[in-house]
């Protein structure tokens, strides 16, 4: 058994990472599915469908629900879920985040939601034109 992977995401943001993460790593190692919120959302019936693909994808050592944006309504719907399931909910998706997660499989929930973390945040850098340096007031 594993971990599986849930994204609620505005509009098809989740779907196309996902798509993106399984070219680049050449499949999917763990159990994933998105779950697209539309800006006409009826939450209710949104919420049904988080349930059901959370029951689907969880075969005993929990789901991680990656998030967009903290506070809106992909992430509410996914804060709904940690009461009721074995799950982890982490905000702030991209892709480095979803990279990091897909690259350790093995993981227990709690390390991956780390993993996730760790991801975000790494993935998050200024570059900067090294030949036109930007002036420092």
């Amino acid at each position: 058994m594993s971990v599986g992977l849930l994204l609620i995401t505005h509009n098809r943001v989740g779907e196309e990472l996902l798509a993106t993460a399984q070219v680049t790593l050449g499949g999917l190692p763990l159990r994933s599915r998105c779950l697209p919120v539309p800006q006409d959302v009826e939450l209710d019936k949104l919420t049904a469908e988080a349930e059901r693909l959370l029951a689907e994808l969880d075969e005993g050592d929990g789901v991680l629900v990656l998030t967009d944006a903290f506070g809106s309504t992909p992430s509410n719907i996914a804060s709904q879920l940690v009461h009721r399931h074995e799950a982890a909910v982490v905000a702030g998706l991209n892709l480095p985040m979803l990279l990091r997660v897909l690259n350790y499989p093995n993981m227990s929930l709690r390390e991956l939601e780390d993993k996730a973390l760790s991801g975000g945040q790494d993935g998050v850098l200024l570059v900067r034109d090294q030949t036109h340096p930007v002036d420092e007031e």
